[in-house]
């Protein structure tokens, strides 16, 4: 009977869990999907997605995430995957740990910070791999040619090099 039914696959792109204001929960949350904060949130959250904790938000909680946006409290510690970004009328009170981070003016941030360093090392090496590969080599000249002229500044003597706008 049920044998032909697949089971779709969560988007961790989409909102799927909302807890409401007026609405407190107390528990741990584990979410495949996105999950929104508009009312209280006292527990742990380990989610694929993203998080929102709206303006009237209130998270007593060690978050774990993709995407972190605070725009109410977090009381507790934030670990993001991607990017934790602290909106004008949010607060942290705890440690953070995060790829990127993004803190408006007016937003409160009180704890340690770190970078996500596995992620910050990965980009460090194909920088280096980058700068690094050697630059194509000019023919070498013959014992006969003269040196090459050396090419003439772009402005002329007495003429400042800053332009105005």
């Amino acid at each position: 009977m049920f044998k032909g039914k697949k089971k779709a696959k969560i988007d961790p792109n989409t909102t799927d869990t909302l807890i409401g204001e007026g609405t407190t929960f107390e528990g741990k949350i584990k979410s495949e999907a996105g999950l929104r904060i508009e009312g209280q949130m006292i527990g742990d959250i380990d989610c694929a997605g993203d998080i929102t904790i709206g303006e009237n938000g209130i998270a007593r909680s060690h978050v774990k995430a993709r995407n972190v946006v605070i725009a109410g409290q977090v009381m507790g510690n934030v670990s993001a995957s991607a990017k934790l970004t602290i909106k004008a009328t949010g607060q942290l009170h705890g440690n953070l740990s995060a790829h990127e981070l993004s803190i408006e003016s007016g937003g409160v941030f009180q704890g340690s910070s770190n970078m996500d360093v596995a992620v910050a090392a990965e980009e460090q090496t194909s920088v280096n791999a980058v700068a690094n590969e050697p630059e194509p080599s000019a023919p070498a000249p013959s014992a006969n040619s003269a040196p090459a002229p050396t090419p003439a500044p772009a402005y002329k003597e007495g003429e400042s090099v800053l332009k105005p706008w």
